[in-house]
């Protein structure tokens, strides 16, 4: 979460609207432990890995949705080991997130 805070203050002085997704639970192996954020502005930029990149675009989609939405949910993404290693992912495992729009 400390690697993304100058980030967070650098868009909450312009203003923008922010989506946080935070990993909350890791099921088998994980590439991020529970803590782990990355945030999404409104226009898409980025900043921190909840994955390592295993799944981040869909992540962003997610928290664009929030921000258009103005909800909060959790969110679930997994392989199992066999599927990771056949897409060329490091690890298997399921991780849960919490994704919100920040209020500054």
């Amino acid at each position: 979460m400390r690697e993304i805070l100058g980030d967070l203050e650098r868009w909450r002085r312009q203003g923008k609207r922010v989506a946080l997704a935070r990993v909350v639970d890791v099921e088998g192996s994980g590439p991020r432990l529970p803590g782990a954020a990355m945030a999404v502005t409104e226009e898409g930029e980025v900043a921190g890995s909840v994955s390592g990149g295993c799944v981040e675009g869909a992540v962003v989609t997610e928290a664009l949705e929030c921000l258009e939405s103005d909800s909060r949910r959790i969110v679930t993404f997994g392989y199992s080991d066999d599927e990771a290693f056949a897409v060329g992912l490091t690890c298997g495992g399921t991780i849960h997130l919490y994704l919100e729009p920040l209020d500054w």
